[in-house]
């Protein structure tokens, strides 16, 4: 241990004192792990509100919970250290809805991703019947195995995870031209690809495909009870339970007034970590951030509905997420046009309808809604059939390039709207109200959101498989260690918390504590 612990709280009572910067997924949980392993946990939360991008708003007024950023989350439930921390008993609740996920397609019926294998590929012809089967069987039956050695840093069953891997190097594109025949498998695996936010002719995309459809056929693709934000709750009740404290409107710049503090855990991407005073960098450590580079953006757009969504296949009204991306080779050409630059005309957009499982997602007085005096009008007139009298709240955003400035108001919105359009006739005419949020809007609310890029970085295989390993490793200054837990952290972007918990053991193992299992 350096001299610099020695001036430290922990060595004059035995209880680490942690500082954790920034109140998002992975700072939280890795809050919650050290308090109650006995640390003394201090969060500080620039914004005046915890959470980060898992935060829930009022967007459409009083009674409207409207989820920032995440909105469904197959990692989320199946995550080791959510479990761990017991986070159903400090109140989250996970809602599922009739189906985890559904592509619809054009002039043919929507392709769902059921909660179970068979009926899955029951859709499908024959061939791809089997070949479905065999790409996804051995995921499905091993899924247990599959989330502990996928999202922790050391696989604990690396026979799963090369299953996954022998499969997921492929491009996605190139795995289902190869082995599927009909559009309707393809597009299935190829849209849940498309979560790797990069196009699906990359090696290492069919694993994100592969990955996503095992979950959504087992454990599912659950929304949360309340909205995305009430899983930040719930890791802040366990933080305050177990004595930490949470600061918010606490923005830090400068970490050399934390040298009291035994360890410091940060939240931040590559390009902060750079701007953060304080902090000792080596030469090669600071090669390496700069290097980092960060990917595709998203334009995000909600919208306030007047009653489900009429779907041109009414079966997509019951799931929870729709990939409203089209055919294999429309996906491929806007992912690819996103990824160089060009905004697409027809952009990938990813929709969640979490109001089909949690309907108190809105629960506010119509007519106090922004444009509420029309619809109440239409209301009070009749004219509108008794299923659309409740408003829903539509989650929506578009994959754009990265820090995407619009040429003119609502120009990726009217892309986004065209999209849905073609798979849901007459959906303009349903829209009551939107709230956009352009990338450079997303990076306001949320410093992590470089660019829009919501996955803390590019997510190529190159970068995912050597320089998160490396980035995410810790980093000491003269007198505290510095760990960093983001989305550029392994394992990676999304709501699962792993990260969090990685920052966590490695500041226990440090103090030599006993690891949480």
């Amino acid at each position: 241990m350096s001299s610099g612990f020695a001036r430290s709280s922990f060595a004059h009572n035995g209880r680490a004192r942690v500082a954790v910067i920034g109140a998002g997924p992975n700072g939280l949980t890795a809050a919650a792990v050290l308090a109650q392993a006995g640390c003394r946990v201090e969060v500080f939360e620039s914004a005046d509100h915890i959470g980060g991008s898992a935060r829930t708003h009022p967007a459409f007024g009083a009674g409207s919970a409207v989820d920032f950023g995440a909105a469904a989350h197959p990692f989320g439930v199946v995550s080791p250290v959510f479990r761990q921390l017991g986070l159903e008993n400090y109140g989250l609740e996970w809602k599922h809805p009739q189906y985890p996920m559904a592509h619809p397609l054009v002039d043919a019926p929507a392709v769902i991703l059921h909660r179970d294998l068979k009926t899955t590929a029951a859709q499908f012809s024959d061939h791809d019947r089997r070949v479905w089967n065999h790409l996804h069987k051995p995921l499905v039956d091993d899924v247990g195995k599959l989330v502990n050695s996928v999202l922790p840093v050391r696989p604990r069953y690396p026979l799963a995870l090369a299953r996954l891997g022998l499969r997921g190097v492929w491009p996605a594109r190139s795995l289902t031209s190869r082995l599927l025949v009909d559009e309707a498998a393809r597009a299935l695996l190829v849209g849940s690809a498309v979560h790797a936010i990069r196009p699906p002719s990359q090696p290492g995309t069919a694993a994100f495909g592969l990955l996503f459809n095992a979950f959504g056929m087992t454990t599912g693709w659950p929304v949360i009870s309340g909205g995305t934000g009430q899983l930040a709750m719930a890791l802040a009740r366990v933080i305050k339970h177990y004595g930490g404290t949470i600061k918010t409107g606490a923005k830090v710049q400068d970490l050399s007034g934390f040298v009291t503090y035994d360890a410091v855990v940060t939240t931040q991407t590559p390009r902060q970590l750079l701007a953060l005073q304080g902090l000792d960098l080596s030469r090669l450590r600071s090669r390496s951030l700069r290097r980092w580079k960060y990917g595709t953006a998203v334009y995000k757009v909600d919208y306030l509905v007047n009653g489900p969504v009429r779907w041109n296949d009414p079966r997509v009204a019951g799931a929870g997420t729709v990939h409203v991306g089209g055919t294999v080779s429309e996906m491929q050409l806007a992912e690819s046009q996103a990824a160089a630059g060009m905004l697409p005309e027809r952009p990938f957009v990813m929709v969640c309808q979490q109001q089909t499982a949690d309907p108190t997602r809105f629960s506010g007085n119509r007519r106090s809604v922004g444009a509420g005096r029309v619809l109440s009008a239409q209301l009070d007139a009749g004219r509108m059939p008794e299923d659309a009298r409740q408003p829903h709240i539509l989650w929506a955003y578009a994959h754009v390039p990265h820090g995407y400035q619009e040429k003119f108001p609502g120009e990726v919105a009217g892309l986004i709207e065209a999209q849905i359009s073609r798979y849901a006739a007459g959906f303009s005419a349903q829209i009551i109200e939107r709230h956009q949020a352009s990338p450079g809007q997303l990076q306001e609310a949320n410093a992590n959101l470089i660019g829009g890029d919501i996955a803390g970085g590019a997510m190529n295989l190159a970068q995912m498989l050597r320089q998160r390993q490396y980035v995410g490793t810790l980093t000491v200054n003269p007198e505290v260690p510095v760990v960093q837990a983001s989305g550029a952290s392994l394992p990676g972007a999304g709501v699962h918390g792993m990260a969090g918990w990685r920052a966590a053991q490695t500041i226990l193992r440090r103090f030599g504590s006993i690891e949480l299992r």
